[in-house]
């Protein structure tokens, strides 16, 4: 049987099937090495296979597995401690957290937070036109991409959307009913496209003067990725509620939610649940990466090789530019090596020739690597983007 013959097809026809994977590399069926610039989506942020979150999921596998929501483990309330502390840093004002198990749970339960802090008739939320929140039909709809929401109309009510970067059009789009603001501190999949500081900064300002929550939405920046442990703490800003997921189990599914206490009071026993968030397999996995990136200096080490990396792309003949902050970078190719194809026919080249990378808009690839990417692999895969380009270019010819 073949893959369409058992699975939906709700992603394009894969093309390589991988089997093993260590570090930045990954290996298919066949035995070929790729080097991997994209992390599952900036998610194995320690490497493929690192042998201390393995260890830590073994023992875990043979000492407590599951024991539901009702109780409590201890993996879960070291995890909660350590992700109040690196989110509050700089600022003081602790928090609590609620597990959940990816992103999209994690931004629903944000969303219904807001609504239950801010009570009946203060249901909506403004978010940024490209932005990308979720697959939920909540999280969907505050997701700022229309031709994603055509298929599945009716969404939920109470979602506006403004201008990225235009405090203006933030404060238009609110009205008697908005209880919260949404924002990625970097669009990922609009673009790898950077907020402002004094944005956020007049974000912060303006639900203060509003009587509004903002929400962060950390899912693919948090946990040192932009060279600082969340994307907030560029703009030195509070927010009241962040939500992360990708990077905090190096590939085990987990998501959490954390809230000023204030706000985290208004969940109520009875008012959001999950079977599996926070379960021991998971929380142990996340209390172990948290600890090696912690060890490892995460942040400065992502802010280091970030630099490094966009000094090698950008010598590359083809790009146009680099955006991007740490180790989430947009790369933007110039218009005569896409005069054939797009962006994707170019992160299919680079895969086929060994680099795994994806479009992230139809001029643009996205690159989030491991965060203990190597120089040498940096160079290595700058030199296969490079021969790309030059090979798309003599084609095209």
């Amino acid at each position: 049987m073949s893959w369409s013959d058992l699975l939906m097809p709700n992603y394009s026809t894969p093309s390589v099937t991988f089997v093993k994977g260590s570090g930045t590399e990954l290996f298919d069926k066949d035995g070929k090495r790729y080097l991997d610039f994209l992390c599952g989506i900036a998610v194995t942020g320690l490497g493929h296979s690192h042998p201390r979150i393995a260890d830590a999921i073994s023992e875990q596998a043979n000492t407590l597995l599951h024991v539901s929501n009702l109780f409590i483990t201890e993996p879960q309330l070291e995890v909660a401690a350590t992700l109040d502390r690196l989110i509050s840093a700089g600022n003081g004002q602790s928090g609590k957290i609620l597990f959940q198990n990816s992103g999209a749970e994690a931004n629903e339960a944000a969303l219904k937070l807001a609504r239950k802090y801010q009570g009946l008739g203060k249901h909506g939320v403004v978010s940024a036109y490209k932005s990308f929140h979720g697959r939920t039909m909540a999280t969907l709809a505050a997701t700022g991409q229309p031709e994603k929401h055509a298929p599945f109309m009716p969404l939920p009510e109470g979602f506006k959307h403004a201008e990225w970067n235009n405090l203006d059009s933030f404060e238009e789009a609110i009205d008697q009913t908005t209880g919260a603001i949404l924002v990625e501190p970097i669009q990922g999949e609009g673009g790898v496209n950077i907020a402002e500081p004094d944005f956020l900064q007049g974000l912060r300002e303006l639900c203060d003067k509003k009587g509004l929550l903002l929400i962060v939405d950390e899912i693919q920046t948090g946990l040192g990725r932009t060279g600082e442990w969340f994307g907030f703490h560029h703009a030195g800003i509070q927010p009241d509620i962040v939500t992360m997921a990708k990077g905090m189990a190096n590939g085990v599914p987990i998501g959490a939610v954390w809230a000023v206490s204030a706000v985290a009071e208004a969940f109520q026993p009875g008012d959001h649940g999950s079977t599996f968030a926070g379960q021991p397999l998971a929380t142990s996995a996340a209390r172990e990466t948290l600890k090696v990136l912690e060890e490892i200096k995460a942040p400065m080490l992502a802010k280091t090789k970030g630099e490094e990396m966009i000094a090698a792309i950008t010598k590359i003949e083809g790009v146009d530019s680099v955006r991007g902050l740490g180790l989430l970078l947009g790369v933007e190719i110039e218009k005569e090596s896409l005069e054939h194809g797009d962006s994707r026919d170019l992160a299919k080249a680079c895969l086929s020739e060994g680099l795994v990378v994806n479009a992230v808009t139809p001029t643009a690839l996205r690159l989030a690597p491991p965060l203990t990417i190597s120089s040498e692999e940096i160079i290595e895969g700058a030199d296969i983007l490079q021969k790309v380009l030059l090979m798309r270019g003599k084609s095209a010819s």
